[in-house]
């Protein structure tokens, strides 16, 4: 009887190795990949991370003169879809130069002019050899207008920190690979946050006076009491600090210093009627259980406004700067 061979040919049968695998030899079903993380919040400090906050276009608007020992012109440059203003110190002589951005402290963007807020700190730093950009933020002077939002967040300001850094290294007279940061007050926090959205923009930063790297600490001592209008407007947007503890955490720089990587320096007075001592103790305390390479400078005498000792503590900046920028 001839044998009825259906659906075959006469090759070779299929080696066991290539065939599919049966039933009772299938692995068991795989877990299902975890669903992606949804993506942060627009209005936080993780919407930095991945962005590439885009600076440069540099123009010098106007020659504001300047002195024996540098240049100095009011200026534009690009930071994202804005131009935002401020004030370019150029030290005299042959560069390149290190660089230092200003973010200077809260004034009232109604009346804050160009260049406003750290005159001390300029001057001396340019005399010490370094390009100076003092950035004047969106929102202010000559700066493109922004919105009361992004005013009280102050995200947008640690973008046109970031913006200016990578400005800074488009220019001939500056050498982009020894840039720092100086913050004074609420610019203090600004650089705070810049260095945790952008851990490679600058190797060392200074802050002198800062707020609090917990948002809420500022959000309770000048945003309620001073503007209520816009700390109600922002509650009702995103909860109250209980109603929505992610939030409010997405704004504070210190729940992110495992990211820093800059060196810091932080002065800060004892008597500090602005910005309490403790601020600064509680930020320090922070950054030394993240690892961060930081040191705090406490001065027994001095208020929020430094006077006798001013010039120890922009020496001890320079000094500072120096040794990280050239390490």
């Amino acid at each position: 009887m001839a044998l009825l061979l259906v659906g075959c040919t006469s090759e070779s049968p299929e080696p066991e190795s290539a065939r599919a695998p049966s039933a009772s030899t299938t692995s068991a079903p795989t877990t299902p990949a975890p669903a992606p993380a949804p993506p942060p919040d627009p209005n936080s400090l993780p919407a930095l991370f991945d962005e590439d906050v885009v600076g440069g276009e540099l123009d010098r608007v106007r020659n504001l003169g300047g002195t024996d020992a540098y240049t100095r012109h009011e200026v534009t440059y690009r930071s994202g879809d804005l131009r935002v203003s401020g004030q370019l110190l150029v030290p005299r002589g042959d560069g390149p130069h290190p660089a230092v951005v200003l973010n200077h402290g809260y004034i009232d963007p109604a009346v804050y002019v160009n260049g406003q807020g750290m005159p001390r700190e300029q001057d001396y730093l340019a005399r010490e050899g370094f390009v100076v950009l003092h950035v004047d933020y969106r929102g202010h002077a000559a700066s493109d207008d922004t919105d009361e939002l992004d005013l009280e967040l102050r995200l947008g300001y640690a973008r046109d920190s970031i913006a200016a850094v990578k400005t800074l290294r488009t220019l001939g007279s500056v050498d982009p690979e020894r840039i720092g940061m100086l913050g004074r007050s609420m610019g203090g926090g600004v650089t705070l946050n810049a260095l945790v959205a952008d851990p490679d923009i600058v190797k060392a930063a200074v802050i002198h006076s800062s707020v609090s790297s917990r948002f809420v600490d500022n959000f309770r001592r000048w945003t309620e009491p001073g503007r209520p209008d816009e700390a109600t407007a922002i509650e009702k947007r995103f909860g109250t600090i209980d109603e929505a503890p992610d939030f409010w955490a997405g704004l504070s720089a210190r729940s992110y210093f495992d990211r820093l990587d800059a060196s810091l320096l932080m002065v800060h007075g004892a008597l500090d009627e602005s910005c309490p001592i403790g601020w600064a103790r509680s930020t320090d305390r922070a950054l030394s259980r993240a690892g961060a390479d930081s040191e705090l400078v406490v001065h027994d005498t001095e208020g929020h406004t430094f006077a006798a000792q001013w010039r120890d503590t922009m020496e001890r900046t320079v000094d500072f700067l120096r040794e990280k920028l050239d390490a």
